[in-house]
């Protein structure tokens, strides 16, 4: 579907200010949305929603229908009565311009300990019967993501807890395993249900504030799925697996711009054929998850739904490996025609095949256009300006890249030259002047990261893809963020038709006739 002329920024609220070391769903994430309206902004785009793995990287999830808790604000619960004041009246120094996810995790997760504690003592009946309510309504994910979690728990010890490596029994959900096991950890599954609830209340009330002013949220879904998930504990039948719960193939996508050896991703791979025998069933139900969440929703590596590079799960790297068709057309007409209209963003970055692009555009998903890739090489590279079509969505750069003001810092001269004289600027203000040739694109969405609305270097860099550790970590503060951003943002945005409140010429011209 075709979108209109709208303009938005990217933010995942991991990065959002907070005292409790990590962004959240409290006030500096309603006085984000306000600062997204004041600006004309109609857009705000997150990074996948999901409770984080391995690494701390939201694209590795221990499940697809799940919120992550780390995101609940402590200082909501407290104005809910379901935290006592005293709880939160002291707070560790968590650095300000970054999350430290070593102290931060156990931190968070004790605050909400103590809430469940508290909830159990002296929750209020409308409480009970609203945790209730929410239990019985998302059974369906909810029950084996919370045995899940608990069983996990209870085994970090080994290996991580990852779940092929428990006790064999419960590892392959036998009845009599999950029966007693399911005994055992009542208390722990009934938390992290309590979670959850917690988690959708707390984000749902923000999307709703975020909708009555009149901005949607983008949200993220990555098309692959953790191997240390509850998707995959719960639904061995659905991936490529050996009788011992390996994967014996893996996801990733061969050499390319990012990385000589391509990248490795490690996730296991889905068995389409079985997939297709209920119609798609899982995916439907993923989909709808996201609906739920976001208003509109970005789909990382699209061009895995026509064809997917398959490694070997022994190889190290992503080099060897083969491309597999994927159920493409077939997919998406039967998404389609259970779910309606798909508001979908296609991530079509990469090595792009006309067999993409036909999927892609026979369904009206915009694209995406990434603005840095655009200088250096090729002079009539695609993602110029000037090649763009207006079922598209523009970026500076993404969270996988480095921020404008970065990326110019490291460019060859050659590359800034090209720069400079495409957009006939000295480059002194590189990241205003990228923020307005992706608003005064034809594209129908804009959307610009806040390091770079910032003019941040990559010290504020979000994430490198392919490397592990040290990313996902920026946050920023309000007091490191100038005002006048908001009124410059705004001025943009309307000077370009991209503010859905302002008439346009036509009708101004039309009325003062």
């Amino acid at each position: 579907m075709e979108f209109p002329r709208t303009s938005g920024v990217l933010l995942h609220p991991t990065s959002l200010p907070s005292r409790f070391g990590i962004g959240d769903f409290g006030e500096a994430a309603y006085q984000f949305v306000d600062f997204l309206a004041n600006s004309a902004q109609s857009l705000w785009q997150i990074l996948p929603l999901g409770p984080t793995g391995y690494g701390d990287s939201p694209y590795q999830s221990f499940s697809s229908f799940a919120g992550n808790p780390l995101l609940i604000s402590p200082e909501k619960l407290v104005r809910d009565g379901l935290l006592p004041e005293t709880a939160v009246q002291y707070v560790p120094n968590f650095p300000a311009n970054e999350v430290d996810f070593g102290p931060v995790i156990p931190y968070k997760l004790g605050l909400l300990k103590q809430s469940f504690e508290y909830f159990e003592a002296n929750g209020t009946d409308e409480q009970n019967e609203s945790f209730a309510s929410f239990c019985k309504e998302h059974t369906a994910w909810l029950d084996d993501f919370a045995f899940f979690m608990a069983l996990k728990n209870h085994h970090v010890e080994q290996n991580g807890g990852v779940w092929n490596t428990w006790p064999k029994e419960i590892a392959m959900r036998k009845p009599k395993a999950m029966k007693s096991w399911g005994d055992k950890l009542a208390s722990e599954i009934r938390f992290h249900k309590y979670l959850q609830f917690l988690f959708f209340e707390q984000w749902l009330a923000l999307k709703s504030y975020a909708n009555e002013k009149g901005i949607k949220i983008v949200g993220d879904i990555p098309i692959f799925v953790a191997f240390d998930s509850a998707d995959v504990w719960a639904n061995r039948n659905l991936f490529f697996l050996d009788k011992e719960g390996n994967p014996t193939v893996v996801a990733g996508v061969p050499p390319d711009y990012f990385s000589e050896t391509g990248q490795r991703w490690g996730n296991p791979l889905y068995n389409w054929k079985k997939l297709a025998k209920d119609n798609y069933s899982w995916w439907a139900e993923r989909l709808k998850m996201c609906f739920i969440l976001a208003d509109i929703v970005r789909i990382d590596h699209f061009r895995g739904f026509d064809a997917y590079w398959e490694i070997p799960s022994e190889e190290e790297t992503a080099v060897v490996g083969k491309w597999i068709k994927a159920p493409g057309m077939a997919f998406f007409k039967a998404m389609k025609k259970q779910l309606g209209d798909l508001p979908l963003i296609a991530e079509d970055l990469g090595v792009i095949t006309p067999e993409v692009e036909l999927l892609r555009d026979t369904f009206e998903f915009p694209g995406m256009k990434i603005l840095q890739f655009a200088f250096g090489g090729e002079q009539n590279s695609e993602f110029l300006p000037h090649t763009f079509t207006a079922n598209s969505v523009v970026y500076p750069g993404t969270h996988d890249n480095e921020t404008v003001l970065g990326w110019y810092q490291n460019a060859t001269y050659p590359e800034q030259d090209h720069i400079r004289k495409y957009m006939g600027i000295d480059g002194h203000d590189i990241s205003w002047d990228m923020i307005r040739l992706s608003h005064m694109s034809v594209s129908n969405m804009s959307i610009i990261p806040m390091q770079d609305l910032m003019s941040l270097d990559n010290s504020a860099r979000m994430n490198f893809p392919g490397k592990v550790g040290g990313y996902w970590r920026w946050r920023f503060t309000w007091d490191s963020f100038d005002t006048f951003v908001q009124y410059r943002l705004r001025d943009m945005t309307e000077i370009y038709g991209r503010n859905p409140s302002t008439p346009s010429t036509e009708t101004e011209n039309a009325t003062t006739e």
